[in-house]
């Protein structure tokens, strides 16, 4: 077993699904993709796995839905927080 192939953060996938869904990945910079994921990230509990089909089999609606409002959340104070708080390097 290679842990770091094997355990992973189920937040991990729900945050980078909801920077695509939002549209980040094309209107924003890899450097502040990486930073508005690793401060996202750093903001929520973790959640590790080492089966996807056992968060979706075991995972109640409300759980699942609550992660993701946790994900809107957090997504949305960093974002405030990198547009007030721009690298020189992450400008458009």
């Amino acid at each position: 077993m290679r842990l770091d192939e094997d355990i992973h953060n189920y937040y991990e996938h729900l945050v980078l699904d909801k920077i695509q869904t939002l549209g980040f990945s094309q209107s924003k910079t890899a450097d502040f993709l990486a930073d508005l994921t690793c401060l996202v990230l750093n903001q929520l509990p973790p959640r590790y796995i080492r089966f996807e089909v056992d968060m979706a089999f075991y995972l109640p609606m409300s759980e699942r839905r609550q992660m993701e409002m946790n994900v809107s959340h957090a997504i949305s104070n960093v974002v405030k927080y990198l547009e007030t708080h721009p690298k020189s390097d992450d400008t458009e």
